[in-house]
């Protein structure tokens, strides 16, 4: 080998996603050399926007599409020049028993949504049941999501601040089901909150294994209040303001590059048209375990240990010519779309739908939530579709593992997905979405399915796990004695570190990932 064939750098940062981007602005700006390399000729990984249909001019946000855990700290830290929006309502969420009515969360509104609870339900309470649930949580949103760029606290350390040793333990050591049971009276309320534990993951409300306990409080921490915001422009809006952080700050970022192998000692092989080394003090994985762990394998080292990971969602975008009808001529279209539009998710049918899967089979019905980014956000159309009523929409089914698309025809098992999910949301309709779904230039519907195998093929997300693996506490059981376990990055290989969704605060859009990561390799390399 030649040279020419190798590059040296403090650290190599393996795959394009917006955790790398964010470690590689950080070092950059510490005065590291740092280089990202990424498979694909652009990077952002999941956080990207595109158009999926040709000659329409609307930019989805195709994969992640919300924003909670991203930290104003980073925001401020990389100078990134982005919009984060609030939504007024939170949600809607049609009786499935009869969807002429349904409970409305109107952020400021608190009497209309009481009147709602109370038109649906035939309770009085149960809206001031679901409010304080929320407030209860609030201190642990207050105590744990400040914590998430710093070094890792331990488990004593924010029980402490939290002062409610009742509610830690409900979170932490029992199914979430239980508190779910003891705070609220309603299924179809039950349901609205088992929900966010229930994204990307693959549980029931009384799963042991507390999976959906850790989904959950990762849904309830983001930016200290659990809200979930639109990024204006899209997901790539935020992925471009990453990139340009980065660049402005002297990295190097290297796309249409696979990496082949890593060994312990920094070595980074890659192959496009010849084969080249990217040398590093420090490697950073942005990649997710499992794939990390065949890169070390064709390096000729031990592996991370990882488990092989499984996704549990589908998602569903489209544009729309118009909002459907709804069925509840309470609720106006652009209300319930504008939140979080439940469908088919109260606590029974939820735990069915995971009775269903676990069988081999799609729950009938399939559980849905669906939202509607142009209503907020109407940046992402061009100005035709934008004056001729047009709107986007957002489709993310539940309780569907990746094992039922794992299949010989993975085409059909796709089509079967969107089939289940159309026809969840037509149960509360007053119309077949289908007459709402515009159509292309070259007359296709525009709407797609994105199964955990689109996932597993387009993004090399192992089982289409959209968390790279099973999320972890955000905390210590014990003070750690080294820089990376300290910051939750570390690997059994002391020049590897973990930056993307695989480190122990990764999952969602957050950057948290890539800020630890950048904090663990800056003690390391003593700067």
């Amino acid at each position: 080998m030649t040279a020419s064939d190798s590059r040296r750098y403090d650290v190599v940062i393996v795959g394009g996603g917006h955790n790398a981007l964010v470690a590689a602005a950080y070092l950059a700006r510490a005065g590291r050399r740092v280089v990202v390399i990424e498979r694909s000729d652009a990077v952002g990984g999941a956080a990207v926007s595109e158009r999926p249909w040709a000659g329409v001019d609307a930019r989805l946000s195709r994969y992640s599409y919300l924003v909670s855990l991203l930290p104003q700290r980073i925001i401020d830290d990389l100078g990134l020049r982005i919009e984060l929006r609030r939504r007024r309502y939170s949600s809607y969420t049609p009786d499935p028993t009869d969807p002429t009515r349904g409970v409305l969360v109107d952020t400021r509104d608190a009497e209309a949504t009481a009147a709602s609870f109370a038109r649906t339900l035939g309770d009085t309470h149960e809206a001031a049941r679901f409010a304080a649930f929320g407030e209860r949580l609030a201190p642990v949103a207050r105590a744990v999501f400040p914590t998430m760029a710093e070094p890792l606290p331990t488990s004593d350390e924010l029980r402490e601040r939290v002062g409610d040793d009742e509610l830690w333990d409900a979170l932490t050591t029992r199914p979430l089901g239980d508190l779910l049971r003891s705070s609220l009276d309603s299924d179809l309320v039950r349901g609205v909150a088992l929900t966010d534990g229930l994204i990307g993951t693959f549980a029931s409300s009384d799963d042991p294994s507390l999976t959906q306990n850790r989904c959950f409080l990762y849904h309830v921490i983001g930016g200290g209040t659990g809200d979930w915001d639109v990024p204006v422009g899209g997901m790539g809006a935020v992925t471009a303001e990453l990139e340009r952080a980065a660049r402005e700050a002297g990295a190097e970022i290297v796309t249409g590059v696979e990496v082949v192998s890593v060994s312990p000692d920094g070595d980074v092989h890659t192959m496009t048209d010849r084969s080249e080394v990217f040398r590093g003090d420090l490697v950073l994985s942005g990649v997710g375990r499992a794939v990390l762990d065949r890169l070390l394998t064709a390096g000729g080292s031990s592996t991370t240990g990882a488990e092989a990971p499984e996704g549990a969602q589908v998602k569903v975008n489209m544009l729309l010519s118009r909002l459907p009808r709804l069925r509840d001529e309470s609720v106006t279209p652009e209300a319930a779309f504008s939140g979080t539009f439940h469908v088919n998710e109260t606590m029974t049918q939820l735990d069915a739908a995971h009775v269903a899967a676990s069988g081999g089979l799609i729950p009938e019905p399939l559980p849905v939530e669906v939202y509607c980014h142009s209503l907020t956000d109407p940046s992402i159309l061009g100005e035709e579709l934008r004056a001729s009523g047009a709107q986007t929409l957002t489709m993310f089914g539940l309780q569907v593992p990746h094992r039922l698309i794992d299949d010989t025809d993975p085409v059909a098992a796709g089509a079967r997905l969107l089939a289940a999910a159309q026809a969840s949301l037509d149960s509360v309709l007053a119309e077949p979405l289908r007459d709402c779904i515009l159509r292309a230039p070259d007359g296709r519907l525009c709407i797609e399915a994105r199964t955990t195998r689109d996932l597993e093929e387009s993004l090399a997300m192992i089982g289409g796990d959209i968390f790279h693996g099973a999320l972890s506490w955000p905390w210590l059981s014990a003070p750690a004695d080294s820089p990376a376990a300290r910051w939750g990055v570390s690997t059994p290989h002391a020049r590897i570190l973990l930056c993307g969704a695989s480190a122990q605060r990764g999952g969602a859009v957050s950057g948290i990932g890539g800020q630890n990561a950048a904090m663990a390799a800056l003690e390391i390399l003593g700067g």
